[in-house]
């Protein structure tokens, strides 16, 4: 009589360690098939940190690599990312998946480019302007909540063209609006959760490949746009 199995799925490391016999496995080929969760891509993203804290891995590999983790959907995608790199860094792995913040007060801030945003993304801007890029930036997950703190300022933030945008922020003498047509017909598109106030500012939302710069240049006062 055979017992029964009931181990949980090898982790993306130990797959990707047995990927090249992948085709004489025909029960690695079904773990590798297995839908990965959120806590597997955070694993295999602190994975590639740790990686890049040791000089492993340089920014721009970094970037790419933590970018399709995040786009990953089944172990089998996960696997390569990490195939070549240690179990375990002495650098240790980055909080990419938990919180980054960005801040401008009396000043001008634009973050820009592939930068990493955190599942939990906190913008704050006082009597400044501040413009955020998450349609190039990497994003950890499908959901990413974006939080903002807004007083006197402005604040403009870039998404994704397919990016599905949920505004759940309150206003006091101020405007939030979002730019762009929501394509239902894109269900892989990420979804952006705003929340947090926005008091005598001004919170603008385009979706896809738009000029923030102008937008926000017509909006700022005088002494910012100087700088």
């Amino acid at each position: 009589m055979t017992e029964a199995r009931h181990d949980r799925p090898r982790t993306a490391g130990a797959l990707g360690l047995r990927a090249e016999r992948l085709r004489d496995e025909p029960g690695l080929r079904d773990e590798l098939s297995l839908r990965a969760a959120d806590a597997d891509r955070d694993a295999a993203a602190a994975r590639l940190g740790g990686a890049l804290a040791v000089g492993r891995l340089t920014s721009t590999e970094y970037a790419e690599r933590l970018d399709a983790v995040y786009a990953a959907r089944t172990f089998g995608e996960l696997a390569p990312l990490t195939r070549d790199l240690p179990e375990a860094e002495d650098g240790g792995g980055t909080a990419t998946a938990g919180q980054a913040q960005v801040a401008a007060r009396f000043s001008k801030v634009i973050r820009s480019g592939r930068w990493v945003a955190g599942r939990r993304t906190r913008l704050t801007v006082h009597f400044g302007a501040l413009i955020i890029n998450l349609a190039d930036a990497v994003l950890p997950g499908r959901e990413v909540t974006v939080d903002i703190d807004a007083f006197c300022g402005k604040l403009v933030i870039v998404v994704p063209s397919g990016a599905h945008v949920i505004d759940e922020g309150g206003a006091l003498f101020s405007k939030r609006a979002v730019y762009g047509r929501d394509s239902n017909a894109d269900t892989d598109g990420p979804v952006i959760r705003l929340t947090g106030d926005a008091r005598f500012s001004k919170v603008s939302v385009f979706r896809g490949r738009v000029d923030p710069f102008a937008a926000l240049q017509h909006h700022l006062p005088s002494w910012l746009q100087q700088h």
